[in-house]
């Protein structure tokens, strides 16, 4: 088995505001008058038409997912209507919900302008909240009419503002929850995480790199079967899932060393590759042709890359010589302005959704934060962190939200401390405040983690993370006792990075013994 010390010397939908929920605020209050089967039909077409109206706001670059949204209120609006409400509340409810999602995306203006939105921000396809969370803070995916919400979401020094004393009155890694938490629980019913992170068993094993580390794997972006992983063995293997059997479609080889990390591009068409041969490679990943070859402008092992989640020409690689690059992937050229150096080799990077804040973290113990200038590609020094003295910084996975209940801007890092750390993101700056932390295995490899990519109405939220015991961990970040919510084993040499696939029906595991297994969810 290769070694792997290379490393050493990374919304709440308004769809929340439910009848339900209104249906206890009115029988708290008072009665309402009856009425006509044919006046109460007219008002859930009306609540339709709004929701119709504001839907072009939501995912702009997904219209399956708006398709799918709008779909689901007709049907839902549907057996409402069949319920007998009665008329003065479901008016209520029209009128609370229109202001609601004026509040949420401003007032509705002539069609244009939702076009216009559209048009302004990025072309690409990705559905996880998380995701959605880049149109939001974006200041340019602002209506090219003056379209503008009345709060700032993007702010999180206002978020822990508004947060900070709700926080300190509840349990470690709690959430702050929003006024119609429970009515959201009430509506998708009493399933726990243990029940929701239930795994069948393995669905795939890849053994293509046997005898040499994978380091990284990765699903495609908003893609449920395909998969890559790159090998200290100095190659890269395209995988799909579907249709089967499962089938290696493509290895992508001209790295001379192991490849140390790999990322997907927002569309998935090309992907970028960092090795311990000092260069990083642009790869095409609907044939295997490499695109670029570019060599690192230090001359160093290339440990680390991540591309900027909004402007996917840019990408951030960190090197054995304590420096983080951002390169011009079109033109190979290092942006000017756009270098920094840590006190240690860098060995993991992480942007925030919006992709102004960076996180390097290096093989000292630090986690430093930079401020990205969208328009240059300047990255300029804010916040240092010291993990622990000594300990590498293996992994940083930033999330704008933990789960439906509030917005909580944290940071979830490995950092060989037998620990898996989450942190709170505090201000605009990235300065860390330490939330918890949960049991592993980890001192000596590159251990990765991620947090899930799905948020749903379910009580709690999950990260999952390898471990040098071979096995796969969950861990509730809400539970403030018995944290752990599965535990899979099946792996034979430490477990160094996960990934789950969009909708998460699948995920992927891969080990010190460059074995990569595919995991099924149990459907429920």
């Amino acid at each position: 088995m290769a070694t792997t010390t290379w490393w050493k010397g990374r919304n709440p939908s308004l769809g929340t505001l439910t009848f339900q929920a209104l249906v206890l605020q009115a029988s708290a209050g008072g009665s309402a008058r009856g009425g006509g089967s044919q006046g109460m039909a007219a008002v859930w077409q009306q609540v339709l038409a709004v929701d119709a109206r504001y839907n072009a706001y939501r995912t702009p670059t997904f219209p399956q997912f708006r398709t799918q949204y709008i779909r689901r209120r007709s049907q839902l609006l549907r057996e409402n209507a069949k319920a007998g409400h009665p008329p003065a509340l479901r008016r209520q409810y029209l009128r609370l919900r229109g202001q609601l999602l004026g509040q949420r995306y401003g007032p509705l203006s002539e069609p244009g302008s939702a076009r216009a939105y559209s048009n302004s921000i990025i072309r690409s396809s990705r559905t996880t909240l998380d995701r959605m969370e880049d149109f939001e803070d974006d200041p340019r995916a602002l209506g090219a009419r003056g379209h503008r919400r009345s709060v700032s979401r993007g702010s999180y020094q206002l978020q822990a503002q508004m947060n900070r004393a709700v926080y300190e009155d509840r349990p470690p890694g709690s959430v702050v929850p929003t006024s119609a938490a429970e009515a959201s629980r009430a509506m998708a019913g009493d399933t726990s995480l243990s029940e929701n992170y239930a795994f069948a068993g393995m669905y795939h094993v890849f053994d293509q790199h046997v005898d040499e580390a994978v380091p990284r794997v990765r699903f495609a972006n908003d893609d449920r079967h395909r998969l890559a992983c790159c090998s200290l063995d100095g190659s890269i293997s395209l995988c799909q899932l579907v249709p089967a059997p499962p089938t290696v479609l493509q290895v992508l080889r001209g790295h001379t060393r192991g490849v140390s990390d790999f990322a997907w591009s927002l569309s998935n068409d090309i992907l970028v590759s960092t090795s311990l041969d000092a260069t990083m490679r642009i790869w095409a990943s609907e044939d295997g042709r490499c695109i670029r070859e570019i060599p690192d402008p230090d001359s160093a092992e290339l440990l680390c890359c991540t591309f900027q989640p909004i402007n996917n020409n840019l990408t951030v690689v960190g090197n054995a010589k304590h420096n983080v690059h951002v390169m011009n992937i079109s033109t190979g050229k290092k942006v000017k302005g756009g270098s920094s150096k840590l006190t240690g080799r860098v060995l993991a990077l992480s942007f925030d959704a919006p992709g102004r804040l960076l996180w390097a973290g290096d093989d000292r113990g630090s986690v430093f934060s930079f401020l990205f200038d969208m328009a240059t590609g300047k990255l300029t020094k804010a916040k240092r962190l010291v993990v622990h003295e000594g300990s590498p910084v293996t992994s940083i996975s930033a999330r704008s939200w933990v789960s439906r209940e509030a917005r909580d801007p944290s940071l979830l890092i490995n950092a060989c401390l037998n620990k898996l750390l989450l942190y709170r993101v505090v201000d605009n700056e990235g300065t860390l405040q330490l939330k918890r932390s949960f049991p592993i295995e980890q001192s000596s490899h590159p251990v990765r983690s991620i947090f899930c990519p799905l948020m749903s109405f379910r009580q709690g939220a999950c990260v999952v993370t390898g471990s040098e015991d071979m096995c796969v961990h969950f861990f509730d970040v809400e539970r403030a006792a018995k944290a752990a919510v599965n535990k899979l084993q099946g792996h034979s040499a430490p477990v160094l990075d996960v990934s789950f696939n969009c909708d998460e029906s699948l995920l992927a595991s891969s080990d010190a013994s460059g074995m990569v297994i595919v995991w099924r969810r149990e459907q429920k």
